[in-house]
């Protein structure tokens, strides 16, 4: 990862704006972010949780986010979320901020480090799990580029009845769980993406196969990394694009496999 980016490039791809977020994943009006902090190993983090305004129990979905942390993007995706009708929490897995360099050493000791993810994506469920809206019996996990390797540490772990992932990592953090998957996955890639070669796909499926796991792996043809982030495009390099076709379709998608396993 630290070969892919140089400082320009990281800052212009993670600085995301409200106005970058594409407008079916905005919440119009509805349900506000509340941030909650909690503690892993002693050290303190922060997440944005938001349910639907409606007073019931709701189904909820964890959100995890890219390599640079907690931004709009994910935010504005927990709201949508609220708005389809799921209590959602935005996780962190940093703790704090960090400059635009440190990135590829940041995801690499998150990834390094063994069960670290794991660890701390199951401390941001039990967080959701214990909200008084939230039925624990229901829970699932969504995540985009970093965020999809966190969701599916929740599904090998057994914590999720499903997980989804948007232009995600396929590669396995040291350290993740084993054992049959009895989640329902489903990660959603582009055919043009560069940080997801042909031998990572290959991997992915023999350790579904393996795990015995109910899955499915979707390409879009012709579309490349962080296709949900319309600021993706400001950094102009070759595999990172925008597209709305493949950020809809990839939502509705998402919603589909949620309502199939977390409504029914």
């Amino acid at each position: 990862m630290s070969d892919q980016f140089d400082d320009s490039t990281l800052g212009t791809l993670y600085s995301v704006k409200r106005s970058d977020v594409p407008r079916h994943a905005l919440a119009a009006a509805g349900p506000a972010l509340e941030s909650i902090h909690y503690f892993v190993d002693g050290k303190r983090f922060t997440g944005y949780y938001v349910h639907p305004l409606e007073s019931a129990m709701f189904p909820g979905v964890v959100v995890a986010h890219e390599a640079m942390g907690v931004n709009e993007h994910v935010k504005a995706r927990a709201q949508a979320l609220a708005e389809a009708g799921y209590a959602a929490f935005v996780l962190d897995l940093y703790g704090e901020s960090f400059p635009f360099p440190e990135l590829a050493d940041r995801h690499m000791g998150l990834m390094s480090e063994p069960g670290l993810i794991f660890k701390r994506a199951k401390a941001a469920l039990e967080v959701l799990a214990s909200q008084d809206a939230v039925d624990p019996s229901r829970l699932g996990a969504v995540g985009f580029c970093q965020g999809g390797i966190t969701a599916l540490e929740l599904a090998r772990g057994g914590l999720v009845r499903c997980a989804v992932g948007f232009h995600p990592g396929l590669e396995s953090p040291k350290g993740s769980p084993e054992g049959r998957m009895s989640a329902k996955i489903l990660m959603l890639i582009g055919d043009d993406d560069p940080m997801i070669p042909l031998d990572h796909r290959f991997q992915f499926a023999e350790e579904m196969r393996r795990r015995d796991a109910a899955w499915e792996l979707h390409v879009f043809g012709g579309v490349g990394h962080a296709y949900t982030n319309p600021g993706v495009d400001r950094i102009g390099r070759p595999g990172f694009a925008y597209s709305a076709y493949a950020d809809k379709r990839s939502w509705r998608m998402m919603l589909d496999l949620l309502d199939e396993e977390l409504k029914s």
